[in-house]
């Protein structure tokens, strides 16, 4: 187990996805890189899209991780290279296990409601799944309760007696706090694993620190519970898992061990190969951005170079 580290806040920026959509990404941070296998977060609206494409992400390739969306307004289309084709609402959950190698695309259909807003994240793959086969998993039900003030959701993992059926490959967690009033909850944590907790709307306090939206609290491992106070409605989302020790090398939609990987995921995906195709979508596939002139260096999670 890594020593305790003292509660850091990771303030998002602003990284446009085409000319409709930008997100707040949290993870990676100069600061810090992961939170147990979560090796990439991005937090996107509320957004009126009201009369505008919305969400509009061509057939994409991705090796060694996995994607979870999340919404809590709107509704995304998904289309994979396996010919899996699935709508996602608010409180559902698409879970897509990339391994050796899947494309996909995800765009808001033509009718869709007013709002947007939701989360993008990746979960790096141990070496014992990377190499794997792809696969695709939907649930449109999840393990959640009620306590007091709060209705507590677990989308992946485990938190007390909820359980999520999605898929993982290494102890992780993932929930949502939702609350429509002023309220106090104290929420039992696994001290093995590190935490986060994300404010994806309203402000709350958590470990003396005040979160607006959009902010991400990094509260180290070792914690054996965190109590969360809100003025008024919020929404949280929290993060946690064992501390993952394999550094990792990312580069555009790709995590891998060595630069020589990535070179061949690129190389692989410009040449129509190893991915597959997605079906069913009529936009062009992103061609993959050229290669940083240095060679890329693995990273550990808190960005020591290897």
């Amino acid at each position: 187990m890594t020593q305790t580290v003292d509660s850091v806040l990771l303030p998002g920026h602003d990284v446009p996805l085409g000319r409709w959509t930008t997100v707040r990404r949290l993870l990676p941070h100069k600061e810090l890189r992961m939170i147990g296998a979560w090796c990439f977060v991005d937090h996107f609206g509320p957004d009126d899209v009201s009369g505008r494409p919305g969400m509009r992400v061509p057939p994409h390739p991705h090796t060694g991780l996995q994607t979870v969306t999340w919404l809590v307004d709107g509704i995304i289309e998904h289309r994979d290279s396996l010919g899996s084709h699935q709508m996602i609402a608010p409180g559902q959950l698409n879970l897509m296990t990339s391994g050796h190698g899947i494309a996909h695309s995800e765009f808001t259909p033509p009718e869709h409601p007013d709002g947007m807003h939701g989360l993008q994240l990746w979960v790096a793959l141990p070496d014992s799944a990377r190499h794997g086969p792809a696969s695709f998993e939907h649930h449109a039900e999840l393990p959640a309760h009620r306590d007091g003030a709060f209705t507590v959701t677990v989308v992946v993992g485990r938190l007390g007696e909820l359980r999520s059926p999605a898929t993982v490959h290494t102890p992780l967690l993932g929930a949502e706090l939702l609350t429509d009033s002023a309220a106090s909850h104290t929420l039992s944590l696994d001290p093995g694993f590190e935490h986060g907790l994300l404010v994806m709307s309203g402000t709350a306090t958590v470990a003396g620190a005040t979160l607006e939206t959009g902010s991400l609290l990094y509260l180290g491992n070792d914690r054996t519970s965190v109590t969360v106070r809100t003025d008024g409605p919020a929404r949280l989302f929290l993060l946690g898992g064992e501390p993952f020790t394999e550094p990792l090398v990312m580069w555009w939609n790709f995590v891998g061990r060595t630069h020589q990987e990535i070179v061949e995921a690129r190389a692989a995906w410009m040449a129509g190969e190893r991915f597959g195709a997605v079906t069913g979508c009529q936009a062009d596939p992103l061609p993959a951005p050229e290669l940083p002139t240095v060679r890329l260096k693995a990273r550990d999670r808190h960005g020591k170079t290897y």
